[in-house]
């Protein structure tokens, strides 16, 4: 198993939190396809940014974990 260095990670953040500042900024000016599906949907405040969220889960995709509850305890909660 390789380990991927902090700095790295951090690396992989920063690309992540421009792509999605870019993303939000196109949801809201509509340049999108509207959601039709006619359901509520929540608006909760996260503990942590979408682009935390999209950074652990690329993580665990490049790694070779089981499941993604062991890579959580494991790697994630050690942080």
């Amino acid at each position: 198993m390789s380990v991927v260095s902090k700095d790295k990670i951090t690396e992989i953040f920063c690309s992540v939190d421009d792509f999605y500042k870019d993303y939000s900024q196109t949801i809201k000016e509509n340049k999108c396809l509207p959601c039709g599906d006619g359901i509520k949907h929540r608006n909760r405040l996260h503990e942590m940014s979408e682009s935390e969220i999209i950074t652990i889960l690329l993580m665990y995709h490049f790694g070779s974990f089981k499941n993604f509850k062991h890579y959580y305890l494991m790697h994630i909660g050690l942080l």
